[in-house]
């Protein structure tokens, strides 16, 4: 079956900061490949859609799959799911990905025929049974597929992550995926899922709070495929399991891989296993994300953290002890005022490391959906990408977004300022010699980007498609948040160990 498969258009944060290599999509189409089905991959965040529109008039896909990680995407994939419907009569198209999983019902109806069926979970062991369905016309059978006319079985989930390999070399314009000044930048995974169990997040509830590893063999293959000098590891929170890190460093070390890597941990993991993250640093490690969300214990508590500010601080230290940057996230409470604002950027400016800010916003999957969900001021889909308030602000909310930029302003000219130009543009020219632009487009595009009026002005935006009204339900049995439940065993990938 010919098979096409599509990432949606960049989000606000990513036309800056981050571009990411889709890697998702990259495994769903190497499942796909691997059950002998004909793949491409379209991906809008670095081709536009008049390839797009080639695509479909060449390949004449039978059927088309939306990735829809980001419920702001959802508005653009629907209108895509229509075109592609009148470009390819016939088409079966379906989404799939992790936040329309949590509203897989309401996103068919509003499609209103557009969608034929959305895929509630992993896509990787769904996509053959689907496609074979689609063929014999059986698709009600599908583990994890929703259509108009009910759901399906319960999604299953990968035994081992280790395969299917993602289809890297199905995607185009590759060198346009970066992060900060790693340009380019590939993907990779060690781990999936996230035992933790934050109140804002929904990575937990999706996976169950399961947590799977690659192999270490399985992981190094991986990297020693990868062409890119730089690559993030997609980790919710890497080196959990500090043994599995290190194995994985052996098998690095052992073949000689020299990459450099940026990732993502949490300050506790930090704390308790330096050792590991110090020989990931000899072997490349340059940057490192840590998700704080708050500088006070009051805000900590209130995201279910479980770690306090003074971990955060020794956190901040240790990796300045190991020679890796940091950029820390702290989630702005739309309740703020100048004062708050004020505080915040105190701190930010008091530490050497990059602080970015993302907008407190309730996503279905999470538990402050069903907490915060009630206050919601909008429902615009395009509206939920964590740069937007979209529960009531203290401030009128023109003056909210005025802070938010300047606050935002301040610290981008911290590190993009007179003290830190030499050292911008020696990375500048470095990445520049390789013909990597991104970098340079990210320093130039702030302002036109983070611009408050246009943060007010999407709010006036005409709306077609709105997230559904949130559901009473008690928090307090949080299996009833999952999409995939610890259930029957897992399905095992394509050339998985017995």
């Amino acid at each position: 079956m010919r098979l096409l498969l599509v990432h949606p258009s960049a989000l606000m944060y990513s036309e800056i900061f981050l571009r990411l290599e889709p890697l998702g999509l990259e495994r769903v189409a190497g499942a796909a490949r691997d059950a002998g089905h004909d793949v491409r991959v379209v991906d809008l965040q670095v081709l536009g859609r008049r390839q797009l529109a080639k695509e479909l008039k060449s390949f004449r896909p039978e059927a088309l799959g939306i990735s829809l990680n980001y419920l702001a995407n959802i508005p653009e994939a629907i209108e895509l799911a229509e075109q592609t419907k009148l470009a390819v009569p016939g088409c079966f198209v379906f989404f799939g990905g992790h936040s329309v999983s949590f509203v897989a019902e309401e996103v068919l109806e509003q499609a209103r025929g557009a969608v034929d069926a959305v895929i509630r979970g992993e896509g990787e062991p769904a996509i053959a049974p689907l496609l074979a369905a689609v063929r014999d016309r059986a698709v009600h059978d599908v583990p994890g597929l929703v259509t108009t006319s009910g759901r399906g079985p319960a999604p299953q989930m990968l035994h081992s992550i280790d395969a299917p390999l993602p289809a890297r070399d199905l995607m185009r314009n590759r060198r346009r995926y970066f992060i900060g000044e790693l340009d380019p930048c590939a993907s990779v995974e060690f781990t999936r899922g996230c035992p933790w169990d934050c109140s804002f997040c929904s990575a937990w509830t999706f996976y169950g709070r399961s947590y799977r590893r690659a192999s270490p063999e399985a992981a190094a293959d991986d990297l020693a495929s990868i062409p890119e000098p730089n690559v993030f590891i997609v980790d919710d929170v890497a080196f959990i399991r500090p043994e599995h890190g290190e194995a994985i460093a052996a098998e690095v070390e052992r073949r000689g891989i020299r990459k450099r890597y940026y990732l993502e941990t949490r300050s506790d993991v930090l704390l308790r296993h330096p050792d590991v993250f110090a020989r990931w640093h000899r072997l490349g490690l340059r940057y490192m994300f840590l998700g704080m969300e708050a500088i006070d214990a009051e805000g900590l508590d209130l995201y279910r953290k479980r770690v306090s500010p003074d971990e955060n601080i020794r956190a901040l230290e240790t990796a300045r002890r190991l020679g890796i940057q940091v950029a820390i996230n702290l989630i702005v409470d739309p309740a703020w005022d100048e004062e708050q604002f004020r505080v915040v950027r105190e701190f930010a400016l008091s530490v050497p490391e990059i602080v970015h800010f993302t907008v407190m916003t309730p996503y279905p999957g999470t538990e402050i959906w069903h907490t915060e969900s009630r206050r919601l001021t909008t429902r615009d889909y395009r509206l939920f990408d964590i740069q937007h308030a979209v529960v009531p602000t203290t401030l009128p909310l023109d003056r909210f977004y005025r802070e938010l930029v300047r606050t935002q302003a301040v610290i981008n000219h911290k590190h993009l300022g007179l003290r830190t130009a030499f050292g911008a543009a020696r990375v500048l020219g470095r990445n520049l010699m390789h013909g990597q632009t991104n970098f340079a487009r990210m320093l130039w595009k702030f302002n036109r980007v983070y611009n408050p009026g246009r943060q007010f002005a999407d709010h006036q935006r005409p709306v077609r498609y709105e997230l559904p009204q949130p559901q009473r339900l008690d928090v307090g049995d949080r299996k009833q948040l999952y999409v995939h439940t610890r259930g029957p065993a897992p399905v095992r990938g394509p050339g998985a160990p017995g």
